[in-house]
């Protein structure tokens, strides 16, 4: 079993984690009464959503502005063969409800300029139908990384799974599910994992399927589509968990905050974060597509580039 490492990380971060720290096991749920503040902000973002929607800028405007977010993580337990590494990471594209085939050519384009060695995507590729991805097969094909490009389900991806791995592998992606695999450089390695979507009953994450035989103490990046599902694999050594789900809310409002987010994403909600030790990263990425709404508002669609490194000392 991968068991929790001792040695710590620093970070150097140009950006960070916000939202709602609530414990997690207490997500806003249907059914259960709402408080005061968050039954006023539902009623705000109603009224801004529709008179943006109206506008247009959250529909055709900030939908459309990709926010491109650069961040450099250091750690300890990081190889030296693996010191410079660049990973991207992408979520939530949801294709057919806001996003289609034009949208994949310009998020394709970013992810190529940034030039990764490591492609990570982590969950909800289609909002409901696995045809939705059939148009953008030939173009995520066409991106490249050394490392290579892996891939979980969200908790969209379920109802065509089987379909939908496959489109995926076509498109050249490993599709982990309470799974890993290592990666290799300069006689060094490194592991990657992945589980099954968190809201899911069947099959659900298996957290010692996933993890169980990597190396004691190796570096290793979990992709979950969760973020709050952290909390739930303290006990094993993971380095960072790159999630997504959340869309950061969708709507935030001033001073006040998303009014609203998906189980699962309760208490992590946008942006970086420790959880537990100091060398365990939890990244939040708001996702490049839209669902339930078609429209965004103070946030914005998102890509992430990080550069990881290694620390001394």
């Amino acid at each position: 079993m991968n068991e929790p490492a001792q040695n710590k990380s620093s970070v150097n971060a140009s950006g960070g984690g916000y939202g709602n720290l609530a414990d997690s096991s207490s997500p806003e749920t249907g059914g259960k009464k709402i408080t005061r503040r968050q039954f006023l902000a539902r009623g705000a973002a109603t009224l801004i959503g529709a008179g943006l929607l109206t506008g247009g800028y959250s529909w055709q405007g900030e939908t459309r502005w990709l926010d491109i977010t650069h961040l450099t993580l250091a750690w300890k337990e990081l190889p030296a063969a693996f010191s410079g590494m660049k990973l991207v990471h992408f979520s939530d594209v949801h294709l057919g409800f806001n996003k289609d085939a034009d949208d994949v050519k310009r998020l394709v384009r970013h992810i190529r300029e940034a030039e990764p060695d490591l492609i990570c995507f982590s969950g909800d590729i289609v909002d409901s139908y696995p045809e939705d991805l059939a148009e953008s097969v030939p173009l995520f094909a066409g991106l490249t990384a050394p490392m290579g490009k892996f891939a979980v389900l969200g908790n969209h991806d379920y109802k065509h799974a089987e379909q939908l791995v496959g489109l995926l592998e076509a498109a050249g992606f490993k599709v982990l599910r309470n799974d890993h695999i290592l990666l290799r450089k300069g006689g060094e390695a490194i592991a990657v994992a992945g589980m099954e979507d968190y809201l899911i009953n069947s099959p659900g994450p298996d957290p010692k399927a996933a993890m169980g035989g990597i190396p004691p103490g190796m570096f290793t990046v979990l992709l979950m589509h969760e973020p709050d599902y952290a909390d739930f694999v303290l006990e094993y050594s993971i380095q960072l968990q790159l999630s997504g789900h959340s869309h950061g809310g969708q709507i935030r409002i001033p001073f006040v905050g998303p009014p609203f987010v998906p189980d699962g994403s309760a208490k992590y909600i946008s942006g970086l974060y420790t959880v537990g030790e100091p060398n365990r990263k939890l990244y939040v990425n708001r996702g490049f597509g839209e669902t339930y709404m078609p429209f965004r508002f103070l946030c914005r669609p998102e890509l992430t580039v990080f550069t990881l490194r290694r620390t001394e000392g």
